[in-house]
């Protein structure tokens, strides 16, 4: 007879550890499904640690609301399971004074998404907060913050564990087949097993699509596209001189270099986005070199050769080159009308600062109510 469980879960990334911790303490017994060998090995080690605060999305959209929620969800685990993390705040910077309209229009979105709280520095409030920056004007953000994402990460799976939930490593799905009892999935690794569950959350990250193909019976044509964006960034040598992120204003294509810091200070600069046919984390030194005109239009005395190629992180895009950045996409069964099954694509940036609101989203998604706490 096969062994039958509640839940689930593909992917112990941030989003899959969050989305199981939060499924076993509503009762479900949860197992999550991870082809390494350790949790979070792909896009969740590979990101800037930022908590977003969700001011530049779409009005109305998943990834506005998640964020928002997200971020002061996050901001409370934080604190009441010691992961390091710090509400430094940022800066977005105006380098010529043909950008000032934009930062009003960027403080009138995001009071769209419910962030309220950015303000409008001219010059001399901007450089008394940064002295080493050059703008014409900025806006700040102090809800925006950055994490150790590695530590959050340890805490949701104690959490996970701690209420009977478990994760099986090295155990890629197969394949997988939907029946009337659930979705019985096959795995392999040297512990291979096969059972069926329930409910199946895919949080499989930048092998969502192919995942939900091996899945015998489940419509096609609800798989969306697969783009993959690698996003490189460079350290810098030595110590700068900001003590906030600090972010130009977007350009059309992304949210240009920018520079962020670690919790113990370090900067980095990026990302360089190039587009890519498959994975692979190679950072080219040479790209670099075109960083450098860019940083100095808010940092003038960014030192000679002072950037070395630090790390790639690859974006798992439903949207491809020149095309609108396309929203979260948490497709359950009144979608696609397989039931117990719901699909995570697309969950890139903000993903981390929104893991946790993503997670109630599922989890009303299975207990029939569609709004997270």
């Amino acid at each position: 007879m096969t062994d039958t469980v509640d839940c689930a879960v593909i992917g112990a990334g941030v989003v899959g550890l969050a989305v199981a911790g939060r499924l076993a303490q509503s009762g479900l017994d949860t197992i999550v499904l991870e082809k390494a060998s350790l949790i979070g090995s792909e896009t969740s080690s590979r990101n800037s640690e930022v908590i977003h605060a969700g001011i530049y999305y779409s009005p109305g959209s998943l990834k506005a609301r998640l964020c928002v929620q997200g971020r002061e969800m996050l901001y409370a685990y934080c604190e009441s399971h010691q992961v390091s993390h710090a509400r430094c705040g940022k800066l977005i910077v105006a380098t010529s004074e043909s950008q000032l309209e934009a930062l009003k229009e960027i403080q009138s979105n995001a009071v769209s998404n419910g962030v309220g709280n950015l303000e409008l520095l001219n010059r001399e409030q901007a450089l008394a907060l940064e002295p080493a920056l050059a703008c014409h004007g900025a806006l700040h953000s102090p809800s925006t913050g950055i994490i150790d994402s590695h530590g959050l990460m340890l805490a949701l799976q104690g959490d996970l564990e701690r209420v009977g939930g478990m994760i099986a490593f090295d155990s890629p799905v197969i394949s997988g087949a939907i029946e009337k009892a659930g979705i019985r999935l096959q795995t392999g690794g040297s512990a291979g097993m096969e059972f069926i569950a329930r409910h199946l959350v895919n949080c499989g990250g930048l092998h969502a699509q192919a995942i939900a193909r091996k899945l015998d019976g489940f419509p096609t044509a609800f798989v969306p596209p697969a783009h993959l964006a690698r996003g490189n960034y460079y350290s810098l040598n030595g110590r700068a001189p900001f003590s906030r992120l600090i972010y130009p204003v977007p350009e059309p294509g992304g949210l240009g270099v920018h520079l962020t810091l670690d919790l113990g200070g370090s900067a980095r600069f990026g990302p360089d986005v190039e587009w890519i046919e498959q994975i692979d984390y190679d950072v080219d030194p040479r790209r670099s070199d075109a960083f450098y005109q860019e940083i100095r239009r808010y940092w003038p005395e960014l030192p000679d050769d002072s950037l070395s190629p630090d790390y790639a992180g690859i974006r798992p895009k439903i949207s491809g080159p020149g095309e609108p950045a396309a929203d979260f996409l948490i497709q359950g069964p009144g979608d696609h009308g397989v039931p117990g099954l719901i699909n995570l694509f697309g969950i890139e940036s903000p993903g981390l600062t929104a893991s946790l609101a993503i997670a109630a989203e599922v989890d009303g998604l299975i207990s029939g109510t569609s709004q997270p706490d």
